[in-house]
């Protein structure tokens, strides 16, 4: 199978190489020459256009920033349209993670025009794309899932079958409503122990093997000291940056709205990522948020 790779940013890039170091045949292509040019020297096959690449693929895989970006490439909205491009009965995968709405009329964009469609958005930020460690979260039909699986696990550790088109994006959305509401958990109850007396050492002994332990905690500790590997101790360069979680639960929130959910706590963390994210807090690791709600604490 040939893959056309469309999308070789920060997350992109390093999954397009992983596919070639697994031996798939791959072709690829950015709007941003400099992300090309990157994936070229990397030893990844590139396209002279997106529609070039998509014209002789077998499966067209998509990882673009928004879900106005992907139904633009799969219409041809100011470019060439990938589905008219691509062969009939082409598979196309989207992994951008984008909303629930939108994953679903781009699968029926892709349908209607003779193909079939996947959504299969990811977790794991950067260094689980470089290291092949990412988690697939997959909507689409058990026929295409069988046939995209083998992709999947050559860039990932975890790939789950959330169900139909769209049901992958659902999953997503709402694993990281749950990951932005506990990281301002941690990040509060840190300052609070701060304030009680307690060392960060002490507080992260306590909660990491008790009824508190999360991930927040345990991996992405906002503190430095506890977990070595974590943002907090390397200045909150990005594992996940804030500006992405703002978006993560931009698109939760709009799907709160759209189900009728009564999420409180949900849309206050959107509203607080919306915050965080609107100023430095926009290209640190999302668990910077302590740093808010430290200075925002009465001293």
């Amino acid at each position: 199978m040939t893959i056309a790779f469309i999308g070789l940013g920060h997350m992109g890039g390093p999954m397009a190489v992983n596919l070639v170091r697994a031996g798939h045949d791959v072709l690829a292509f950015d709007l941003v020459p400099e992300l090309t040019e990157r994936a070229r020297d990397a030893g990844v096959p590139v396209a002279e256009s997106a529609a070039a690449a998509a014209a002789r693929a077998d499966i067209v895989l998509t990882m673009l920033p928004q879900g106005r970006h992907v139904l633009a490439a799969y219409t041809g909205e100011g470019q060439a349209s990938l589905l008219e491009a691509a062969p009939p009965d082409t598979l196309f995968l989207d992994c951008s993670t984008i909303a629930v709405d939108e994953a679903q009329r781009a699968a029926e964009l892709a349908v209607a025009a003779g193909h079939r469609a996947m959504d299969a958005p990811v977790s794991g930020g950067v260094v689980g794309a470089e290291n092949a460690t990412l988690a697939f979260m997959v909507g689409g039909t058990d026929a295409d899932f069988a046939r995209v699986q083998p992709l999947l696990v050559d860039m990932g550790r975890r790939i789950v079958h959330c169900g139909a088109n769209g049901l992958g994006q659902a999953a997503k959305v709402c694993n990281n409503l749950i990951l932005g509401i506990t990281q301002i958990a941690a990040a509060e109850g840190f300052v609070l122990g701060e304030r009680l007396g307690l060392t960060h050492q002490v507080l992260f002994d306590v909660t990491s093997n008790a009824s508190a332990q999360c991930w927040a905690i345990s991996t992405n500790c906002p503190v430095p000291g506890p977990v070595p590997t974590s943002p907090a101790n390397n200045d909150y360069q990005p594992g996940f940056a804030g500006a992405l979680m703002a978006k993560d639960l931009g698109l939760a929130a709009k799907a709160i709205e759209l189900g009728g959910v009564d999420a409180k706590l949900g849309m206050l963390a959107q509203r607080l990522y919306a915050e965080f994210a609107a100023g430095e807090g926009g290209s640190q690791d999302f668990s910077a948020i302590i740093n808010t709600i430290r200075d925002a604490s009465d001293s």
